[in-house]
């Protein structure tokens, strides 16, 4: 049992045991991302249906009877704000959710492609790099499952340290107990809504979990492989002066070390090859649920600064942080192919014979289409979107403001 719980500890930093850890946490909202793996068990498939229900009734069809009855009754137009806003938050994990379960042939065959990928044998002097860097990718998935799910845990604390008027299990009407804040019903709301809260923070952390480590292992890949090629030249003159005699700057030499040279490069340009392809499918995979994440980003941090930042500032940390997030790991894998290209003008090809300064010319032009994520295909993930997206928000919300007033 201890042997199984270390593997989501970070002694576990491997490739195929990182993709374990997602599988187990997705299994239970019944996603299977590995082709091979055994079914899922029927408990599951039931776990996340009675979720699923809850989860709609609390935050959509109760949200929507409140809004358009309740607060047109009390004229509670705070009340409408916060909770509109936390139900177009949720929306964001299910999206991801059944965007999987829709593709989740696609999503099987991407985790194949990965785990093929990493048998691709790395090359004894990156090993140590790769090992380094797949342990900070495990930091990243554990702090952001943690920091989630915290924030769930958090948000359902609202009962009991903070005021009625920012209390939004007050604002928050279930549909058929109207007379929340009553002895008899109050804890039943708490519960149905404690579950909702949990089970969407479940769902996106647990997807999140996902993009953090096909994202991070390309990005440690290019990394890796950047600091192989710095290394090439270096690698090549010991391997002659290991395994041959004589002067390593004679025409003999020069042809041996051009052999190893092209050897190593060839590895470089298919272990690249392979990289793009698989953050090609994986942003082929995704890129329609990060736009529809966006747009119902943008349209919540809108409504909730409409409700005034001392009233809503409970709704924002979990929204800012899944934009946050995606933009995150966009940027790191844009700053990794850069790294890359960097790696490929500083590996002494001026040291190479004719063929092998082709190799690299042509892994310059690859290096040159930079990997990224994209919101639809229109936006691609960086600090720089995130940014925009900031001022989009700002400038939303202060027509709106204007509008209103």
């Amino acid at each position: 049992m201890m042997e199984t719980l270390n593997k989501f500890g970070l002694a576990h930093c491997d490739l195929p045991t990182m993709m374990w850890n997602v599988a187990v946490a997705l299994r239970v909202v019944a996603v299977k991302i590995e082709g091979g793996a055994k079914s899922i068990p029927i408990f599951f498939y039931l776990l996340a249906t009675v979720s699923i229900v809850i989860y709609f009734f609390n935050y959509h069809a109760s949200v929507i009877v409140f809004v358009f009855v309740d607060c047109r009754e009390t004229g509670d137009i705070l009340a409408g704000i916060m909770v509109v806003s936390t139900s177009l938050t949720g929306l964001i994990g299910i999206n991801k959710l059944m965007y999987m379960l829709m593709h989740q042939d696609k999503v099987q065959s991407l985790v194949a492609d990965y785990i093929s990928y990493d048998r691709m044998p790395l090359w004894p002097g990156t090993a140590a790099l790769m090992a380094d860097l797949m342990r900070n990718v495990k930091k990243r998935l554990i702090l952001f499952w943690t920091v989630t799910m915290g924030n769930a845990f958090i948000f359902n604390l609202q009962p009991l340290v903070m005021p009625s008027k920012l209390n939004l299990y007050d604002k928050h009407v279930v549909y058929g107990l109207k007379y929340i804040l009553g002895i008899k019903n109050y804890p039943i709301a708490i519960c149905n809504i404690a579950i909702s809260t949990y089970f969407i923070c479940y769902v996106t952390s647990s997807i999140g979990g996902f993009l953090i480590v096909t994202t991070g292992y390309s990005e440690v890949r290019l990394l890796a492989l950047g600091q192989e090629l710095r290394d090439l030249w270096s690698d090549a003159l010991k391997h002659y002066s290991e395994n041959f005699e004589g002067d390593s700057e004679d025409k003999e030499a020069e042809k041996e070390l051009n052999d190893y040279v092209k050897y190593r490069l060839q590895i470089i340009v298919k272990s690249h090859a392979i990289n793009i392809d698989v953050i090609e499918k994986l942003e082929g995979l995704f890129r329609k649920a990060i736009a529809v994440e966006f747009i119902l980003l943008t349209a919540c941090f809108s409504i909730a600064l409409l409700g005034g930042l001392e009233d809503t500032y409970i709704i924002l940390p979990f929204s800012m942080m899944l934009v946050g997030m995606d933009c995150y790991l966009g940027q790191k894998l844009m700053d990794a192919c850069k790294v890359f290209e960097d790696a490929i003008y500083d590996c002494k090809w001026e040291n190479f014979d004719v063929q092998n300064r082709k190799t690299v010319l042509l892994l310059l032009k690859m290096s040159q289409r930079t990997l990224s994520l994209s919101a639809g295909g229109v936006a691609t993930l960086s600090f720089e979107s995130l940014m925009a997206m900031y001022k989009a928000v700002y400038s939303a919300y202060t027509t709106l403001r204007s509008t209103m007033e």
